[in-house]
């Protein structure tokens, strides 16, 4: 029978990073891939740390913007590339009023770090009122991100392509078929709600369209955001999206006024010819408080769940990816907030 210390379950962001806390720390794993879409594989990888519905700044936004850079270079050292690129976003103005409270906003105390007081003026869609900056954000280069990493752990053998059977789990000898390990880390995003042992979780589907277009035209070099994200990810691929479906059908099913709706957007925004050459579907793993769901069950202290990361998957699950690492290994600490005790305290969990 071969051991390892650790059995990941899942693909996305917080999967591939905990791996990358295993493999910066020598030690040995197993990560399952059912080698289905996730939502982390078709996100626009934006890293942002303001919310611009709001102009608020996100949650533990400094933290988690400081910690990015130091991952994704420490990624890089055995990807031979770092997948982390200088592409801020750019919000473009709805109107007088909005252009006003943005620069307000950027004059005051609360965000001059974070949003840029220039307004910017885009050669390439619609912006009568303009567009302003936000100065900490970035972007992943998700595709070849995920495409690298999976290569990688395939090269190094530690990958196992199947859906994780948990009828093949021995919770109590800590047996998987022939696979003994010392700790499991669950990080399936929606697929939790089949989890025998955390399947009560407040995990909440939540569906999110974008559109995979190709435009003759040249696009400003930025993650332009109006609604949604408008982004040049390839030669062949310009990103449009994503949707925030939150009374979608709890399939992937293509639905036909969220599609819609994204075309009335993006023409809006985009005067020029495009092609919309597919339409792909996720599920986010999204939580009622909006805040990460990481750390140890309750009874079975070998097993622990990494997820909730949202629609900050690259920026959430780096960072919460070393405190539940240092949590497990070295009696680090994990926020309250973004703990799981906080749901089985309440009783929200059994």
């Amino acid at each position: 029978m071969m051991h390892v210390d650790y059995l990941i379950v899942g693909d996305g962001y917080a999967g591939v990073f905990f791996a990358h806390q295993l493999i910066k720390n020598k030690k040995s794993f197993r990560l399952f891939s059912a080698g289905k879409r996730a939502a982390s594989h078709i996100s626009a990888g934006a890293c942002n740390p303001v919310i611009l519905s709001r102009f608020n700044k996100i949650w533990k936004h400094q933290e988690l913007m400081n910690y990015l850079p130091i991952a994704f270079s420490e990624v890089s050292e055995y990807l031979g590339k770092n997948y982390l690129l200088d592409q801020p976003v750019v919000r473009v103005f709805h109107d007088e009023a909005e252009r006003n409270t943005w620069l307000e906003k950027a004059h005051s105390d609360k965000l001059s770090h974070e949003i840029s007081d220039k307004v910017l003026e885009l050669h390439h869609v619609n912006n009568p009122y303009g567009g302003g900056k936000v100065i900490q954000s970035s972007r992943v280069d998700v595709l070849g991100f995920f495409k690298a990493f999976h290569q990688y752990l395939e090269e190094q053998g530690v990958m196992i392509k199947e859906s994780f059977n948990y009828q093949l789990l021995d919770a109590q000898q800590k047996t998987y078929g022939e696979i003994s390990f010392d700790k499991i880390v669950f990080a399936e995003g929606v697929k939790v709600k089949d989890n025998p042992y955390f399947g009560t979780a407040p995990v909440v589907p939540n569906k999110g369209h974008r559109l995979s277009i190709s435009i003759d035209e040249i696009l400003d070099p930025y993650i332009i955001s109006k609604k949604h994200f408008l982004v040049k990810m390839s030669e062949e691929d310009v990103y449009y999206g994503g949707t925030n479906d939150k009374l979608g059908d709890g399939t992937e099913q293509v639905e036909q006024k969220s599609v819609d709706d994204l075309v009335g957007n993006l023409e809006d925004l985009y005067p020029h010819h495009y092609r919309v050459n597919q339409v792909l579907v996720a599920q986010r793993a999204t939580v009622p408080d909006r805040r990460p769901i990481i750390g140890r069950h309750n009874s079975l202290h070998d097993f622990y769940i990494f997820n909730g990361l949202g629609a900050r998957g690259a920026l959430n699950g780096s960072f919460f990816s070393k405190m539940l690492y240092d949590f497990i290994e070295n009696n680090g600490m994990i926020f309250p907030e973004a703990d799981v005790q906080r749901f089985y305290l309440s009783n929200k969990m059994l």
